[in-house]
């Protein structure tokens, strides 16, 4: 989950790679550094120069402006720790034992004990607790043999030594590699972790992510898995990793939805929070507009012989995404009556269902870079891949929020939920996206298996319609009750939220919410399950939030939460204000819908709840502890 940003060309490149850094900072925050090139002796060789911080990218801005590095060539990086806790030692680059190899890594290599152990054995000691310290050392020693046999010190040098390293490595990785005696050259390479090469005017780049080529280029170049390149200030050679040179047009970053502007709120999780009517009015605009065709049910890009085929859907995802899938699975079973089951993607994996016939695997993912979703479809692909029965084809489905991303490069089919960016950790607009997009395969299915009448269709694609005027009058007047309320909730350890049917998903969300930006534990669990265990907890010291629609299993939840009243838990509600709603010692009321649409609407008040309570503890919000955007490791 680190953030990769590279720079060769022309100019001085320290304060370049701060300002790539920075656009990747919601990668991880953890520690960073970079590692410049300046060149001596004409350009023939030069020296590493080195700068390295703990904590937030700005300690690294700071020490940077203090004693900016020389050099045309660098590579930086900030820090999401996976192997050795956060700290300057273990912040990249590393380098090698002759000080001369510089590399940043994004991912983990497997293998990493081994072969560490095998460079103890030669004499070689380590510096730091992380797995990417072993890959400039051996990269060393390969140069050492290429030089031992008369070959000059350059940039095909370090290219052969880089791709003998790589086929050693196990697991997933990019990186960037400099030589201070190749100081015209920039080495990238990827396996399974995004990295994206930029092509600019007299310089080129690269970087995990396309947002941090904002500004320096709006040509871009993904490069494929097991894929090297090489960078120079005259342009870039590609190598697939059998060593043959590739040949690929690059493509073009478009509009300015990459630009990430906090205007004047004072953190961008509640400007995306409050961004979220406008996701939605685009989603209705694009997916569900009012001149659809009669035998549209909505305009989703999915083919309608691909509908036929599908007779079952399993859904692989992980956290906020999984939620999301859980919401689309009660819609999809219930409303449009195909059997639909949600597994954790990181589970998935090793543990997957027997093979069934006609099934739609979806894969959801708002950055389309989570690496345990990836590695499961790309599993699920290969096991059916060899069975021979028609019947097991391949179907497969992503859900994300980035069209540019391995997610959309890997799969035929895609919906691009189109939140536009989101630069706090926790999810907001994107879930709302990724619950919209289930609601118009939801659609697609009723009027495809005729489960549900043409009149029911039409009502639940009507009050689609009616969400971004809900969801604008619900962020208003829950902000400011939230805010009002925070106070109350500052000291508090342990929250529980229930919720039944289709808003149990949501109550794991609001929990999920509490738990990653204001530190307090917190549990969804369903309603009818309070009474089997979860009860023991419960004093005047344990608030419950308790999510009851009218529907199907209202008197039910609001039955469950009487359980919780009575055992003195201070109670807050998600619901429409009644005479049922007077149990509630808080409420954040929601007006009378369809049971069918209310997690659109009764999410919002708990992302404010979460909200408000972290900013009133004067936490980071947008970049709470241990958490990254961009999920890409196991």
């Amino acid at each position: 989950m680190c953030g990769i940003f590279a720079v060769i060309g022309s100019r001085e490149v320290s304060s370049i790679l701060g300002d790539g850094l920075r656009k990747l900072e919601y990668r991880g925050y953890d520690s960073a550094g970079i590692a410049t090139i300046e060149n001596l002796n004409n350009g023939q060789f030069g020296k590493l120069n080195i700068r390295k911080s703990e904590g937030k990218l700005i300690n690294l801005t700071n020490l940077i402006k203090k004693k900016p590095p020389k050099g045309h060539v660098g590579i930086g990086h900030t820090r999401w720790a996976t192997h050795g806790k956060p700290s300057e030692i273990n912040a990249h680059p590393h380098l090698d034992f002759s000080g001369q190899i510089a590399v940043v890594q994004n991912g983990i290599i497997e293998n990493h004990r081994t072969l560490s152990e095998k460079l103890q054995l030669q004499g070689i000691k380590f510096t730091s607790e992380t797995d990417t310290e072993i890959i400039p050392h051996l990269i060393s020693l390969e140069i050492e043999k290429s030089l031992d046999c008369g070959l000059s010190p350059n940039g095909q040098t370090l290219l052969t030594a880089v791709q003998k390293v790589l086929s050693i490595l196990e697991g997933t990785y990019a990186i960037a590699v400099i030589w201070s005696q190749a100081p015209d050259t920039l080495l990238v390479a990827r396996r399974q972790a995004p990295l994206v090469l930029g092509f600019g005017e007299g310089e080129f780049f690269c970087a995990s992510d396309s947002p941090a080529l904002v500004g320096f280029t709006r040509t871009f170049l993904p490069l494929k898995d097991n894929e090297v390149a090489l960078l120079t200030p005259l342009g870039i050679e590609l190598y697939d990793d059998f060593g043959n040179r590739q040949h690929r047009a690059p493509s073009f970053l478009k509009g300015t939805e990459l630009f990430a502007d906090k205007r004047n709120f004072r953190h961008f999780m509640l400007k995306e929070i409050y961004e979220q009517p406008e996701t939605a009015q685009l989603w209705i605009d694009r997916f569900l507009p009012m001149d659809l065709p009669k035998d549209n049910s909505v305009a989703l890009p999915i083919s309608k012989s691909m509908l036929g085929k599908i007779e079952q859907i399993q859904i692989l995802a992980c956290g906020t995404s999984r939620h999301a899938s859980m919401v689309g699975a009660y819609l999809l079973e219930q409303f449009a009556g195909i059997p639909t089951k949600v597994y954790f993607a990181s589970e998935f994996r090793y543990s997957p269902p027997p093979l069934s016939p006609n099934t739609l695997t979806i894969g959801v993912s708002q950055s389309g870079e989570t690496a345990d979703t990836l590695a499961a479809l790309r599993m699920e692909k290969e096991r059916r891949d060899l069975t021979k029965d028609s019947d097991f084809s391949f179907h497969q489905l992503g859900i994300t929020n980035r069209i540019d991303s391995s997610l959309s490069r890997e799969l035929d089919n895609i919906i691009d939920i189109g939140s536009g960016i989101e630069i706090g950790v926790a999810a907001t607009k994107t879930f709302l996206g990724q619950m919209l997009s289930f609601y118009g395969l939801t659609l697609l299915f009723a009027s495809h298996t005729q489960k549900r009448s043409h009149q029911e269709i039409s009502k639940l694609s009507d009050d689609l319609r009616l969400i971004p005027k809900q969801l604008t009058d619900l962020i208003k007047r829950h902000d400011s009750l939230s805010k009002e309320i925070a106070h109350l909730f500052v000291d508090t350890k342990d929250v529980i939220f229930l919720g039944r049917g289709i808003n149990y998903p949501i109550a794991l969300e609001g929990a999920l919410k509490l738990k990653e930006i204001s530190y307090i534990h917190a549990q969804g669990y369903p309603a009818g399950e309070l009474k089997h265990g979860p009860i023991a907890l419960l004093d005047q010291h344990v608030p419950v939030v308790s999510i009851a629609v009218p529907g199907l299993v209202y008197e039910k939840v609001l039955s469950n939460s009487q359980e919780a009243k009575a055992r003195d838990a201070r109670l807050i509600g998600i619901a429409p204000h009644g005479s049922e709603s007077e149990i509630f010692d808080e409420l954040f009321s929601i007006p009378k819908v369809s049971e069918w649409v209310s997690p659109l609407l009764t999410v919002i008040p708990l992302q404010l709840f979460s909200y408000h309570i972290a900013a009133h503890k004067g936490l980071d919000v947008d970049q709470p502890r241990n958490l990254a955007k961009s999920v890409t490791v196991e």
